[in-house]
């Protein structure tokens, strides 16, 4: 296994690339860079929509959510331009990526929240938040149905209806537990701030009750017995973090009972971080059979019960039950039921989220836009188009394009088809002309001349490069600034269109660029002061020197100083002091 390590100057060029607008990086922690990322809507229909003057009404803007991509749009949308309303059943921001690290009591859960007011509080009276829960979108009449958890009506029920101009949904997602028996039951999950402190007790609870001295070893055994079933980077970071404080804290405070604990990850996949490069991922596996933490895959959790997990093997078929005494399900992600309603209410059924288009518009409904878990781009391809395509770029109508006719509308459809550049890079192509010439075999570039079925032949395998976005808070941050910004402009790219050109529904520009996804890296922390990242440029870095790089972006991408300082003081705490195990 190779390491690869950065150079101070190195890593501020990488953390500065991917630093949040605004956020100084030089103070930061251990005199080291960091970053962070963000996102945008749009469409035909929704570019259409004129922004009002001074004199008129402002148009009512309702947000629902405060995540990753409800935070990020109103963090960068210009709310004196509209009458904005926000609704979540949660007055904060979560730092959700430091959630396994409340679990063990490395990072306070206190630490890692922000109120959304005091975000909300230098758009001083522009925005109006209501601690609400929405239980149903109404489309058709433009209004969105609410539930409080204090009665704000005289009959005390706490129901209320609002209505909107645009309404963006970054409402995230729920745990997925695929229908699996006995999951909801006695399982911990690890989504919300409230499943990290829970966890927290159970462990230390776990702990107390393996010290009584009527419990036999064969019971101890089960009791510290804790199980992750899933092995993406929640359920391994939570593994990691679980081991570290097992060897740095708790043997020290349970000398008795420390060889009877055990971890146990199962994993349905042939390998743990299968989101990763497989160099990170062999290294995980690596060095958690070093550190004794046991990784199970191709196992498929089929039912769980207060005290036995039973899984089945996918290569030899035979069915396994294991003895627990806390599990933490960290499998997937799933749709929330308002969301499902929504779906049914407009056609998208049977699906998981929500389909928007390019410009994060949700596909035929007028005024609402989608950004986050709850939602999917669906990147329209190209083949579909090819037709229209082929006729915007043929100016005479000669029925033929040449290779010069094909350049000036190039830049326009990689814009609206990024998968034709994506493509290119893919197979090593420097420009239009090796891809055609691939195609036809024309070796003549100046002379190169393609009718209809050749140009399709041509892009006839362009769109194997569309891919969805993960479901990561990076993307939803992303898409969160990109509709704020396109919100912000929407008058003057009215005037001045700063899209591509229509390929279909009309002539002229649309008057956005569509929103695209730009990865600058993830990291999976490994415990032992280790950790893997997976950068731009097929770059891996893992170690103890990527350990200090996770830090420094972790605290430069928290959401306002005092988290920022919060989160550093709790890690400078856990190096002196060590964990606090109390149960509170």
């Amino acid at each position: 296994m190779g390491f690869s390590f950065f150079t101070s100057r190195a890593g501020a060029r990488l953390l500065d690339r991917i630093a949040r607008p605004g956020v100084s990086t030089a103070a930061l922690l251990f005199a080291a860079a960091s970053g962070g990322g963000l996102v945008v809507y749009a469409d035909s229909a929704a570019e259409s929509a004129p922004e009002p003057s001074q004199d008129a009404p402002k148009k009512k803007v309702l947000v629902l959510g405060t995540g990753w991509a409800g935070t990020s749009f109103l963090k960068n949308l210009d709310c004196s331009r509209y009458e904005v309303k926000v609704i979540s059943p949660r007055n904060y921001f979560a730092f959700t990526p430091l959630l396994p690290s409340v679990t063990c009591g490395t990072v306070e859960a206190r630490s890692i929240v922000e109120s959304i007011r005091r975000i909300l509080e230098k758009k001083n009276k522009d925005v109006t938040f209501c601690e609400a829960e929405c239980f149903k979108i109404d489309a058709n009449k433009k209004t969105v149905h609410c539930r409080s958890a204090v009665g704000t009506n005289l009959d005390g029920n706490g129901d209320f209806v609002l209505d909107y101009d645009y309404l963006v949904v970054a409402l995230g997602a729920t745990v997925s537990t695929f229908n699996t028996p006995g999951v909801l039951e006695h399982c911990c999950f690890l989504k919300e701030v409230e499943d990290a402190q829970k966890i927290r007790r159970c462990v230390i609870d776990c702990f107390e009750k393996a010290s009584l001295p009527n419990i036999s070893d064969e019971e101890k055994r089960k009791i510290l017995h804790f199980v992750v079933i899933g092995g993406g980077p929640t359920g391994v970071e939570f593994a990691a973090e679980m081991h570290d404080f097992l060897v740095e804290d708790l043997v020290k405070l349970y000398p008795a009972i420390q060889d009877f604990v055990k971890i146990t990850i199962i994993q349905s996949g042939e390998h743990i971080l299968n989101m990763f490069d497989e160099r990170i991922a062999a290294f995980a596996e690596q060095k958690f059979q070093r550190d004794g933490i046991e990784v199970c895959t191709g196992f498929r959790v089929i039912k769980v019960s207060d005290d036995l997990i039973t899984m089945k093997s996918k290569s030899a078929g035979n069915e396994v039950s294991v003895p627990y005494g806390m599990a933490v399900w960290s499998a997937g992600i799933g749709t929330r039921p308002v969301i499902m309603d929504f779906m049914q209410q407009i056609g998208q059924t049977n699906r998981r989220a929500l389909a928007t288009n390019e410009w994060l518009r949700v596909r035929e409904c007028e005024g609402v836009y989608a950004i986050g878990d709850c939602a999917t781009v669906s990147q329209r391809k190209i083949m579909d188009d090819i037709s229209m395509v082929f006729k915007m770029a043929d100016k005479n109508n000669s029925g033929t394009l040449t290779l010069k006719e094909i350049n000036d509308v190039l830049e326009d459809i990689c814009i609206r088809y990024p998968q034709v550049e994506l493509y290119m890079k893919s197979m090593h192509m420097l420009d239009i002309a090796d891809l055609i010439k691939g195609a036809i075999g024309d070796s003549h570039k100046e002379s190169m001349v393609v009718d209809t079925e050749e140009f399709k032949k041509a892009l006839s395998h362009v769109d194997s490069q569309v891919k969805n976005a993960p479901a990561t808070a990076q993307v939803a941050a992303q898409q969160g600034q990109y509709l704020a910004e396109c919100f912000n402009k929407m008058e003057k790219c009215k005037e001045e269109p700063e899209g591509p050109l229509r390929m279909t529904g009309g002539s002229g520009r649309h008057f956005f660029r569509p929103f695209r996804y730009k990865h600058f890296g993830q990291f999976a922390p490994l415990g032992g002061e280790q950790a893997a990242a997976e950068l731009p440029g097929d770059w891996v870095s893992i170690g103890h020197s990527t350990q200090w790089l996770w830090y420094s972006v972790y605290a430069s991408k928290q959401v306002s100083w005092r988290t920022r300082m919060l989160v550093v003081s709790d890690w400078t705490r856990r190096f002196i002091f060590g964990r606090d195990s109390s149960r509170i």
